[in-house]
């Protein structure tokens, strides 16, 4: 949480006591018992189960509860978890609704807006759930239905169906049909019967009966209707029937398509289709299945249910109308039948009884589930919001526990819907259980002291304590004494007193407590030292077939065993018995027999003392009885019935008795007689069954062991028999008539009603079930009854005994007079005769008089008027004749007829018709380039339905007679007339017309048509390529004829052929030169690749018609991928064959010409300029001339016209060998007069693995034969001996390899001598080494006397060392070779003779040295550096790694080939920095790592634009023009707006995600009042933050003068309001600051006081004390210098927060997150704006003065040009810290925030020191260069702890370098894992102790340690919380923790925030020092990998930069350092940094 301003805090404060207050509230209540007003929740209104909504009109969701306390509504999702809102799309009101506000399409959610919901309500006593609210949104979208052409055989019925989309489906209903011709087809409910032909079904198919050839010539539509919007439209096409003429007889076929099962809500209409067609036409029969059966019925049709051709239409459905229907279908050919199911479904609603029970503890509670509707698919229960898994309708908790408390919810669903209902269990009576509270313990003891055991427990009830021993209750007597009392608080404590102990008292103690609602009990063992004693035991019974559990009652101690005996017999004596050493004896399963008997305990101690006690078992067997029955039939009235209870096993006596229907039978009572036949036997009989005799028979035996029962069922016939039998009935017509009819017997007899047909008793049929008339339980129900319903009726009451009982009864109506027709319409034509009649029905004498428009009419008062009346059977008919029509006689006329019963009327309403007159008003809607939209007026219709208007139009120029007529329904007032042509002046006019006539025509109206869409296509349309990714397309325009307007332009669309892909349009504006080509290249085409284009013209109105498709190739490309499969084999020793296989033809790119096969020796291969090339048309070639046994490295690539494509992978083979060449060189030196040494050097070229060598030998000149000497291959020298001497020998030498033997070296001649002067028989040599290996370099010579040998290295005597030593053969040895042994090594020998010598060359072969890399050029998103191999390299380098990272990213890798001289990093961060480095390879391994070159990509952060330019100031609004921001370089993303009232203290965010195009209004702000407006804008270089002041206008739009601070300066800070009695000084904004300022001095004085006391103590020179000390307080803190802690966003400063998903090392012992550590430096300008304000009040910031307590003569720590050096003290201290803190230390800085949390302090760690106790230039956290004077800052508590082994490289810079390790590894900041905390930094650096001391890239931005996409989360403290708390008021100046840095402004520098993300690359070192002295924060602690200046300090290459402090602070002063100088004096003090915020 961000810095809680005061008043957020008392509001804090505020919500906590609020809680503390509940909590103790809530413990109050759930104390007490329930009050009886007070209740759980209950729905009071419950939502609905679906909601569904259009996104155009939003939704509002209400639910409410009862309760007391008054529930809180919570909405859930159906997982349960909460629902929270979601602007602009999901709120939650506060009085509990759930709103969905109407929303755009584009902001659509799916888990917002199709979601399952539902509303729980709780309060204290619990929880409910309302049902599933199915939520569900619909976009409107556009829609079309469609209907198809239907194919139908002559004769037969066709259905037309309207498709519906599916996904409108849901919401789209079919309202109507109509043809061409406008004629509608209504629903069933708009005709009159189902006898039309046409006809429309509920479900929306057009139903046509009989259709006939002219039905083909039809079209049809359907309208449908949207049930959320309200639209209506047609649809897009129009169906037709395809009839066709049967060719002959076929069988009715269906269609194969499988008939779904239908689903309808009940009293909803539905039609079953039966589409079956054959011919002749068959006839349709529909049955019903019976349930559960395959029986299956007729269904019975009537005025419900009726069928239209194969159609069933069931109207007004009920759930008895569910079930599976059978269509089936005949004809004299043959037959076909149709399955379909229906469900009806009724909604659901469910109550469970009883609502509300009160229940005591342990009692059983019940709750059942009453439930209507259909389907139900499941029953489920809930409690207090939680399923409990029980599915049944009752809910039985057996015995109620405190828990089960709270509110119960049965919830019926299915997969509609779903309902619930909830229900209360209370809580009754008190319900705490007793518990033990404290108890005695086991205790051992001598004999005679008293003993007093206590036990203490609680309950409520109050709990009684009773004490037992060894299992007996004690009582009192003279020695033992129980008492007990109560405590105040309502436990029971209870005590035994023993007087005197004996050791006979001992045994096993418990104390029970018991209540009502449950036992508590407690035991332990009293030991008496004593004899073995056993108390007596009491007899033992027990049940047959139990467990005997029995523990010997033993006394003494100790008793060294306890055993059971029986019979003298030790148990166990069977496996039934266990006996445990405690002296328990169990007996499972006890039988009388094997188990009844006198069991002994025998207990012993050690001495052999025992005792005994027996215990007598005596086994009982409980009784059991044999099953019975009265039999399986019923029995009938009348008959007799006996049954026997036989208790054959169990202990006598034995109780036998009967009950039935669990009462008790007594003997002799209702007709029973018991008989107890014996003493194990009883029998029951009655003489005469009756109907009370019916019922369970029970009996059940009794004894001492147990009781048994069994029970019978006897069933009883009774037939029928009145209870209340029916009489004859009258009733009033229209009232309820009610006819009860009972009887009873058994079975319970079924009774029924039946009507008799006809007028007389009789013939009786079944009541035919409607709405009026109903049976319930034998009673018949007539509702509302009429005269139709008299007549007799039969009433039958049968079971299947007897015939059965039955009356006949008369119900008679008694009728008022009643008009079958109440209202009627009818129609004369003007001044024609017309007749009015009337029938009225009913008892007579009926009267009948007439009234016109509700008065008496009167024939006589107008003579065109006469009445007649004529007697029926049933009523009278009165007849009313006009002679004579007029208007005026359009009148309701009304008949009154009236009898002893009463009155009734009927009306008819007379229409006088007429033709209509004319239209008016005809206005002009709308119009298009081809049709116009008229409206008019109704004219009056001359009471008769306009059929039709016609609409009369004709171009101006054209007389009446020559038009064109468009026929409208009569009905609408609107139309449209089409088919005219564009830019056209045309005359309209309307006639309406009704059945009687045509009107006279309207007034014409003139229009003239507009332009319209180009209907002509572009011409001439030409595609060609340009080049490989780009194609030229010209076309001139469509004919003149066509363009119906000017043309604007062209959209030109492509994409790729042969795709479904929609086109990509390009727009061309028109050119106007006549005859002139269009032109366009479209670029950035894939290679060689198929386009299709297309082309349209456009004019204002819209786009013309598209062009044909043109298709072209682009040009071709080179292919993508390499040949695969590549393969080779050798095929001798110098060819070589390469096969492939070409690559995949979308990859090639073109066609594939050639291929090149490149190929060299692997030893070669990293050389470009040593490669073969062989091209080749085929997928294989033969490589001639190769080298013989050599190892080749060959790729293969193909190649296009577009060029090369790319390399497949090497591949390697080796030539076969060969016979070797011959050796290079031979010598043949004198070893004596008999012995010549022959030496030689190998083959130049070997030509394989060389085996042997052959030494040849011959004699000169003589015919001697040659003499040859075999040599192994390793040997390269042969002595011959035996040789004649002064005799000339000539020797030549030959290699062999396994292929044969080579060419023979030349000859040598040498002659035995006895002279045998020093030579060498070595050659000399070039011999390469490895790095780090052994090189040997041979010297053997020969000479009498032997030769001396000595080795000259470079010119120098070579004298032997622990590296190099001569080897006693003359060899050279040296060891582990490094590359300065490189070079010329000379070997002499001499003797007394002749000397000699030879030079061998040393090349030493080693990793590359670390390169060269230098920047050459940066972009925005680009960097090129330029690359140059180390000038010591011996070995050839093959190629560079390229290792680059951004500031706060993952180290990525890019290969550079050797010959490159510049390489392109592209993709970059625009304005972000980045580290480079490289690293060479040779084929010896990876070398070093070059300097980290430290840049960024161009690019800067956005800049402020002028306020006027930006601020746009209305009275309630103020508009914010973003374009007027420049961006930087770089694009921007967004920004964050926010705003305040001057005087509030916290920020509201408006917008976070302000796109950069727009402009943005800020609204709802109130007139005449000054605000704060902060503005973030964001690019990928950072942010800028931007603060302006600006008062928005008067109502009336004028302006308001500046706030006054008292001093004239228009002061932004209105002073605090003060009581008008107290004194002006004391203002708060003055003495808060005074009163802190008295405070911390004094706090600071005592501190120092303390430590200056502690520290006098403690040795100041000796041990580990260089610590990481000055945390932030210290941080460049000059003299002067303080912390203002008075500022409300300090503890932002101090505590900023890390961004949450940092992972970092913890500190030990805390929760602190190590980024959160804080490091910034300090300096400031002025006050603590960013920009000075001159407004500010000059008090409200003064600063305090206390300087540190400078220690031990550290002179000039201060100054920015000494340093005190780094002694091991911890150097000086600060006011408030305490004594020194050393290595390891977690101390805490109170005051910091943790983790968002102010309650917590912050724990720092420090670092250990380096090495041991000697004292270090600098330490490891701050990177001094070596032998500098250690800065006395030290880093802050931000450090993390060394790490002790992680990449162990080696210094860089001189020394041993550890080669072969890879290139270093740099972690994430975000990645400084826990397990690395203690192995960081550790470096082996070859210039000095100081760990780590050389300056690494310095990150300035803690803020940074957060990645990317979190950069902002971390700085707002939140999802946006507290937006940007640290930019309200900052120091300007400062962000190092560098130095010591006086202000020259005033000497207060305040903590300066949290550098923001990505910020000003120009403010920072990171790009232009090397020189920082901190390992930043955002790094983490991490490890930086090598650097190139461990050892010197680098100065910074710009010249301009490297000035001193002194220099500095000039041009401080004289404000003409930039940016970036102003950090860059790291090293040596100030430290300065220019910050980015600007307040405006």
């Amino acid at each position: 949480m961000a810095y809680m301003m005061p008043n957020e805090r008392l509001k804090w404060l505020t919500l906590c006591a609020a809680v503390v207050v509940l909590a103790s509230v809530g413990n109050t209540l759930a104390a007490n018992p329930a009050d009886s007003d007070q209740k759980g929740p209950v729905f009071l209104k419950e939502p609905t189960n679906r909601i569904d909504f259009s996104n155009s009109t939003g939704a509002e969701i209400e639910c409410k509860s009862s309760g007391n306390p008054m529930p809180e509504i919570i909405w859930i999702r159906s997982d349960g978890t909460a629902v929270g809102d979601v602007p602009g799309l999901r709120q939650i009101s506060s009085d509990g609704k759930l709103v969905f506000p109407p929303f755009r399409a584009e902001d659509y959610r799916q888990e917002v807006h199709a979601q399952v919901y539902a509303c729980l309500a709780r309060n204290q006593f619990g929880s409910i759930i309302s049902r599933d609210v199915h939520v569900r949104a619909v976009v409107q979208q556009f829609y079309e239905s469609e209907v198809n052409n239907e194919y139908v055989i002559r004769g037969n019925s066709a259905v037309l169906k309207c498709s519906i989309p599916s996904f409108v489906a849901d919401f789209v209903q079919v309202v109507s049909w109509q043809d061409e011709e406008g004629q509608l087809y209504g629903t069933l409910e708009d005709q009159q019967g189902t006898d039309g032909k046409y006809l429309v079904l509920p479900s929306g198919e057009l139903h046509i009966r009989e259709v006939g050839p002219e039905d083909g010539y039809k079209s049809y539509q359907c309208r449908t209707k949207h049930r959320l919007t309200g639209e209506t439209r047609l649809s897009a096409t129009k169906g037709r029937l395809v009839i066709t003429e049967p060719i002959s007889s076929s069988a009715p076929k269906t269609p194969a398509l499988v008939q779904k099962p239908l689903e309808l809500q009940q009293a909803h209409s539905i039609s079953l289709l039966c589409p079956a067609q054959g011919y002749p036409a068959p006839s349709f029969r529909w049955y019903k299945f019976i349930e559960g059966t395959t029986r299956k019925q007729a269904v019975v049709l009537n005025d419900r249910v009726k069928q239209v051709s194969g159609t069933l239409i069931i109207k007004d459905a009920v759930v008895e109308d569910s079930g599976k229907y059978l269509c089936v279908v005949n004809n004299s050919v043959g037959g076909e039948s149709v399955e379909t199911v229906l469900t009806v479904t009724a909604p659901l609603s469910a109550k469970i009884d009883p609502p509300t029970q009160t229940i005591d503890f342990g009692r059983p509670a019940v709750f059942t589930c009453q439930y209507t509707g259909n389907p139900i698919k499941t029953v489920s229960w809930m409690k207090d919001g939680k399923a409990m898994g029980h599915s049944e309708p009752v809910l039985r908790i057996e015995s109620v526990k405190k828990e089960d408390k709270g509110m119960y919810q049965c919830f019926v669903r299915n997969d509609q819907e779903s309902a619930e209902a909830s229900a209360e269990l209370k809580l009754g009576g008190r319900f705490d259980p007793p518990v033990i509270r404290q108890a005695f313990q086991e205790e051992t003891m001598e004999p005679g002291p008293s003993v007093f055991l206590k036990c203490v427990a609680g309950g409520n009830p109050t709990p009684e304590i009773s004490w037992e021993l060894d299992g007996k209750k004690i009582a009192n007597n003279d020695r033992f004494q129980v008492g007990q009392y109560v405590t105040v608080n309502g436990d029971v404590v209870s005590y035994l007193n023993i007087t005197s102990v004996h050791a006979n008292d001992g045994g096993l103690y418990k104390c029970i407590a018991k209540s009502k609602v449950g036992v508590a009990e407690h035991s332990a063992k009293l030991n008496v030292y004593g004899l073995p004693y056993i108390r007596q035991m009491e007899k033992k019974a027990i049940v047959a077939g139990e467990t005997l559990m029995v523990t010997c009652p033993v006394a003494g101690y100790p008793i060294d065993s306890i055993v059971w005996e029986r019979d003298n017999r030790a148990l166990p004596i069977n496996r039934k018995q266990k006996v445990f050493p405690n002296g328990t004896l169990i007996i499972e399963n006890v039988e009388r027999n094997s188990d009844q008997a006198t069991y002994t305990c025998v207990a012993k101690n050690q001495e052999g003392y025992s005792a005994r006690g027996s215990l007598e078992v005596q086994v009982m067997v409980a009784p059991q009885i044999s099953p019975f029955s009265f039999g399986d039939e019923p029995l009938n009235r009348g008959e007799v019935a006996s049954v026997n209870c036989v208790v054959p096993k169990g202990d006598l006596p034995l109780d036998i008795y009967w009950t039935i229907n669990s009462a008790l039978i007594v003997n002799g009572e209702l007709g029973f007689t018991i008989v107890r036949l014996n003493k194990r036997t009883s029998s029951l009989n009655v003489d005469s069954l009756e109907a009370a005799h019916r019922g369970s028979y029970k009996c059940i035996a009794n004894n001492s062991a147990g009781y048994a029962e069994y029970v019978a069922t006897l069933e009883v016939n009774v037939p029928p028999r009145w209870i209340l039998e029916p009489t004859d009935k009258a009733f009033a017509q229209g009232s309820d008539a009610k006819v009860e009819c009972k009887a009873d017997g058994f079975p319970k007899p079924q009774v029924t009603w039946k009507k008799a047909v006809g007028d007389t008793p009789g013939e009786y049929k079944d009541l035919k079930k409607s709405d009026n008339i109903r049976v319930e339980e034998g009673t018949l129900h007539i509702d509302n009854i009429q005269k139709t319903n008299e007549g007799y009726y039969l009433c039958e009451a049968i079971n299947g005994i007897g015939s059965g009982l039955s009356a006949v009864i008369m119900v008679s109506v008694q009728a008022p007079p009643e008009f079958t027709e109440k209202l009627r319409n009818q129609t004369a034509r003007r001044g024609e005769p017309a007749v009015l009649q009337c029938e009225a029905k009913g008892e007579k004498p009926i009267g009948i008089l007439w009234n016109m428009n509700n008065m008496r009419l009167d024939p006589k008062n107008d003579n065109r008027y006469t009445i007649r009346e004529e007697i029926l059977s049933a009523g009278v008919m009165s007849s009313l004749s006009i002679k004579r029509t007029e208007r005026s006689d359009s009148a309701l006329f009304t008949c009154v007829a009236t009898n002893a019963f009463g009155s009734d009327d009927a009306s008819i309403n007379m229409i006088v018709q007429e033709v209509p007159e004319m239209p008016y008003a005809l206005k002009v809607l709308d119009k298009s380039g081809r049709s116009v939209q008229l409206s008019w007026a109704q004219p009056y219709d001359g009471n008769s339905p306009l059929n039709r208007y016609i609409i009369e139009f004709k171009r101006s120029r054209a007389s009446w007679d020559e038009i064109d007529r468009v026929m409208v329904p009569g009905h609408t007032t609107e139309a449209q007339v089409q088919k005219l042509s564009p830019a056209t002046t045309y005359n309209i006019r309307i006639v309406a017309e009704n059945e009687i006539g045509s009107s006279q025509s309207s007034e014409a109206v003139t229009i003239i048509t507009a332009e319209e869409a180009p209907s002509g296509k572009p011409q001439n349309i030409k595609v060609e390529p340009v080049n490989q990714t780009t194609l030229r397309v010209t076309w001139k325009p469509p004919a003149r004829s066509d363009w119906n307007g000017e043309i604007l332009g062209y959209y030109v669309g492509y994409k790729l052929s042969n795709t479904n892909s929609s086109y990509i349009f390009e727009t061309i504006n028109f050119i106007t030169e006549e005859g002139k080509e269009h032109n366009l290249e479209l670029n950035n085409l894939r290679v060689y690749t198929q386009y299709s284009v297309v082309i349209q013209a456009f004019n204002k109105i819209g786009a013309g018609p598209l062009s044909d498709e043109e298709k072209q190739f682009t040009a071709e490309g080179t292919p993508s991928q390499p040949p695969s499969d590549t393969a080779c084999t050798t095929l001798t020793s110098q060819t070589i064959r390469v096969s492939w296989v070409s690559p995949p033809l979308e990859s090639a790119n073109g066609v594939i010409k050639t291929y090149k096969v490149v190929y060299a020796p692997s030893d070669e291969w990293y050389d470009e300029t040593k490669r073969h090339y062989k091209k080749t048309a085929s997928s294989d070639t033969v490589l001639h001339g190769l080298k013989k046994y050599t190892n080749y490295t060959m790729q293969v690539l193909a190649t296009t016209a577009g060029g090369d494509g790319v390399r497949s992978v090497p591949i390697h083979c080796q030539t076969e060998p060969d016979v070797p060449e011959a050796p290079t060189d031979v010598k043949a030196l004198v070893m004596g007069n008999a012995a010549i040494l022959v030496s030689w050097r190998p083959p130049a070229q070997p030509n394989g693995i060389i085996t042997q060598y052959t030494v040849y030998s011959k004699a000169e000149g003589a015919e001697t034969e040659t003499k040859t000497q075999k040599v192994p291959h390793y040997q390269m020298s042969f002595e011959a001996t035996e040789l004649e001497k002064n005799k000339p020998y000539e020797f030549w030498v030959t290699a062999s390899t396994t292929i044969g033997e080579g060419q023979q070296s030349k000859s040598i001649v040498a002659m035995p001598s006895d002279q045998v002067p020093a030579k060498i028989a070595s050659f000399d040599d070039t011999f390469t080494a490895t790095f780090k290996e052994d090189a040997k370099m041979p010297c053997l010579a020969v000479g009498a006397p032997q030769p001396e040998i000595t080795w000259k290295i470079k010119g120098v005597e070579f004298s032997a060392n622990d590296r190099m030593r001569l080897l006693p053969d003359g060899s050279l040895l040296i060891k582990s070779v490094n590359r300065q042994d490189a070079g010329d090594y000379s070997c002499h020998a001499e003797n007394s003779i002749a000397k000699d010598s030879i030079t061998h060359k040393l090349i030493v072969l080693a990793p590359p040295q670390s390169p060269h890399v230098t920047l050459s050029a940066t972009t925005t998103d680009a960097l090129t550096v330029r690359l140059k191999p180390h000038e010591g390299d011996t070995a050839p380098l093959h190629g560079y790694t390229l290792h680059y990272k951004p500031e706060f990213g993952e180290w990525e890798t890019a290969e550079v080939s050797v010959d490159s001289q510049k390489h392109n990093i592209e993709n970059l961060l625009c304005g972000s920095r980045y580290q480079v480095y490289a690293t060479g390879f040779n084929n010896i391994g990876a070398g070093e790592a070059s300097d980290i070159l430290n840049t960024r990509t161009k690019g800067q952060k956005p800049k402020l634009p002028e306020k006027p330019r930006f601020i746009e100031v209305s009275s309630n609004s103020v508009s914010l023009h973003f374009k007027a921001w420049k961006d930087g370089g770089c694009p921007m993303s967004h920004f964050v707006v926010e705003s305040k009232k001057r005087d509030q203290l916290e920020w509201n965010q408006i917008s976070n995600n302000v796109k950069p195009d727009n402009n943005y209004v800020v609204l709802d702000l109130e007139p005449a009042t000054w605000y704060n407006l902060r503005i973030t804008a964001h690019n990928s270089a950072g942010f800028t933050v931007a603060e302006y002041d600006f008062a928005t206008l008067t109502v009336t739009g004028g302006t308001i003068a500046p706030l006054d601070d008292g001093m004239g300066h228009g002061n932004v800070h209105a002073r605090i309001p003060m009581p008008a009695w107290m004194p002006e000084w004391l203002d708060l904004n003055f003495m808060v600051p005074l009163i802190a300022t008295v405070v911390v001095v004094a706090v600071g004085i005592c501190v120092v006081c303390v430590a200056l006391s502690r520290r006098r103590s403690d040795d100041m020179r000796g041990g580990q004390k260089d610590v990481y000390y000055d945390v932030v307080y210290n941080q460049t803190m000059g003299p002067g210098a303080t912390l203002d802690k008075r500022r409300p966003d300090l503890r932002d400063e101090l505590g900023y927060i890390a961004p949450p998903n940092r992972k970092l090392p913890p500190v030990p012992g805390s929760n602190y997150n190590t980024c959160d550590r804080i490091k910034r430096g300090r300096g400031g300008l002025r006050s603590n704006h960013s920009t000075w304000d001159p407004r500010r009040n000059p008090n409200l910031y003064e600063e305090l003065k206390a300087p540190p307590v400078p220690m031990h003569g550290n002179a000039n720590i201060y100054g920015h040009g000494g340093h005190a050096h780094g002694n091991v003290e911890c150097h000086y201290r600060h006011p408030g810290m305490e004594d020194e803190i050393c290595p390891y230390a977690t101390f805490h800085l109170l005051g910091f925030r943790e983790e968002m949390d102010p309650t917590k302090a912050m724990n720092f760690q420090t670092f250990p020191h380096q090495n041991g106790h000697t004292p270090v230039p600098g330490h490891a956290g701050t990177m001094l260069p070596p032998g500098h004077p250690g800065h006395v800052h030290s880093r802050s508590g931000s450090q993390s702890m060394p790490r002790a082994n992680r990449y162990q490289r080696k210094n860089s810079q001189g020394g041993q370098s550890s080669i072969y390790t890879p290139a270093p590894e740099y972690d994430d900041p975000a990645n400084c894992a826990e397990e690395d905390q203690y192995r960081r930094y550790t470096r082996v650096n070859s210039q000095g102790g100081s760990l780590y001391s050389g300056p690494g890239p310095e990150y300035d931005d803690p803020a940074n340690c957060a990645p990317e996409e979190d950069q902002y989360g971390s700085q707002y403290g939140g999802p946006y919380g507290q937006p940007y708390d640290h930019y309200g008021s900052r120091g300007s100046m400062g962000r190092r923790s560098i130095g010591s840095a006086r202000n020259p402004g005033n000497g207060s520098p305040e903590p300066p925030p949290p550098p923001p993300r990505n910020h000003d690359m120009s403010n920072s070192s990171f790009n232009d020092s090397k020189e920082s002295n901190e390992i930043s924060e955002a790094e983490c602690d991490r490890d930086h990998g090598p650097r190139g200046n461990y050892g010197a300090v680098k100065r910074s290459p710009q010249p301009k930069d490297q000035r001193t402090t002194e220099e500095m602070r000039k041009l401080i002063e004289r404000n003409e350092a930039g940016p970036k100088q102003l950090q860059l004096q790291q090293t040596n003090g100030a430290g300065f940094t220019a910050y980015d915020t600007m307040a405006v």
